[in-house]
């Protein structure tokens, strides 16, 4: 049996190729899996970029690297942030969360085929030991 390492690599290539592909088919093909990192953890409200850093495990660079490319497609935008006027917010626009629900529909569809695969319970056993061990890190 492979190592969690190539099984986990596994698991995410096929899922973010069913999820882009099915985004792509509902008018947002200009996304790609790097915007995940973005757009996975943006709150509807808005978020800051130093959140999206921590939240998606990605250097601040990178972030701001993404934001930029995701404010120039019309996902988001960059707004002082009522809490600290010298900070920005990242908030999302209209286009953006259209793809945020689109996405969450997507990945919900995605995951109750997996619970019919394997059983509702076995997967929810599956997510939640998943989860503790990726808290590790």
């Amino acid at each position: 049996m492979p190592d969690v390492g190539v099984l986990s690599a596994h698991l995410l290539s096929g899922f973010q190729k069913e999820l882009f592909t099915r985004l792509s088919e509902s008018g947002h093909g200009q996304l790609r899996p790097r915007h995940g990192a973005v757009m996975a953890h943006l709150g509807v409200d808005g978020s800051r970029a130093s959140e999206l850093s921590e939240r998606s495990g990605q250097h601040k660079q990178v972030i701001g690297t993404l934001i930029d490319e995701l404010e120039a497609l019309g996902y988001v935008v960059r707004q002082p942030d009522p809490a600290d006027r010298r900070a920005k917010l990242v908030v999302p626009t209209a286009r953006g969360r259209e793809e945020m629900v689109l996405a969450k529909r997507i990945v919900g569809e995605i995951e109750r085929r997996f619970a019919e695969l394997v059983g509702a319970e076995r997967f929810a056993e599956f997510k939640a030991v998943f989860d503790e061990i990726a808290r590790t890190y």
